[in-house]
């Protein structure tokens, strides 16, 4: 069915007016749109209700004429209020959508199973999906004897690695398994991998060759970086932060994990990227 401007427009944002959207919507995402706006219409008026009866009154302007103008003026400023990109109705229209999906069985909306209002989403790609769902198992493990949420290791895995796209590899070409582009300093007596890097010198990036780490497989990068960021006392303020993804990253950044001045910001946001990954695959 389509759904005419008179009604999305309509001066009066009334319940009949939203229960005749409720039926008619079906299958069709436009008219679930709309049914989202009015559901978003009448929360704006009773809100903005609420607020003109907090306010204190002078009598000047108590007369009947004057109620129904600002009645109508509240009506009108509830439907222009509805609708727009990251408001209440983008999350209205999402449970809309589950409920006639049979994705959800709740009869009635309530802002409490509204969660992220106001937040856009965090896209991801099936690249990233994929990378989260082959190093989850390792990553848990080490994360249950280390502490390190498993979704910070793999979100800086897919950071330090594009995702598995630009892994570090020995000469013969295959992997040198080090997601986390770890060097070989400080003692290092293990394999090595020599490879092209990229480092920032006075806040400028430069092509320069360096020695990695190489381990026989995944798990063994990741247990080499928990033991690199516990037993490493410039960490510690990292290790402190594990309630944040930001927090940790922003510690890392400032303990000299990497020299790229936005390496913060860009982990922070690769956290956030596995963890909207972690949450679609009901990983807990």
């Amino acid at each position: 069915m389509s759904i005419g401007t008179s009604t999305s427009n309509s001066l009066a944002a009334d319940a009949r007016s939203l229960d005749a959207l409720k039926y008619a919507t079906g299958n069709d995402p436009k008219a679930v749109r709309e049914a989202a706006k009015q559901f978003e219409s009448l929360f704006m008026r009773e809100l903005i209700k609420s607020m003109r009866e907090a306010t204190t009154k002078s009598g000047l302007l108590d007369s009947d004429g004057e109620k129904l103008g600002t009645d109508l003026l509240d009506q009108q400023l509830s439907v222009q209020l509805s609708g727009l990109p990251g408001g209440l109705s983008d999350a209205i229209t999402r449970q809309l959508t589950q409920q006639i999906q049979g994705r959800q069985t709740p009869s009635t909306l309530s802002l409490a199973a509204m969660g992220g209002i106001g937040k856009a989403p965090i896209a991801t790609t099936s690249g990233q999906s994929g990378f989260v769902a082959r190093h989850q198992d390792a990553a848990e493990r080490v994360a249950q004897e280390t502490g390190i949420p498993a979704a910070f290791m793999i979100g800086q895995a897919g950071h330090e690695t594009g995702w598995g796209r630009s892994e570090i590899r020995n000469a013969d070409g295959s992997s040198a398994h080090n997601l986390f582009g770890i060097k070989a300093t400080g003692g290092w007596t293990g394999k090595v991998a020599t490879v092209t890097t990229t480092e920032y010198v006075d806040g400028q990036p430069r092509k320069v060759k360096a020695k990695f780490r190489a381990y026989d497989s995944p798990e063994e990068s990741f247990r080499d970086y928990a033991r690199l960021i516990g037993e490493n006392p410039r960490y510690a303020q990292a290790r402190a932060s594990t309630h944040s993804a930001q927090a940790y990253a922003a510690q890392l950044q400032k303990a000299g994990y990497a020299t790229d001045p936005a390496y913060a910001r860009k982990l922070g946001r690769a956290i956030q990227a596995t963890q909207a990954v972690q949450q679609r695959l009901q990983i807990t």
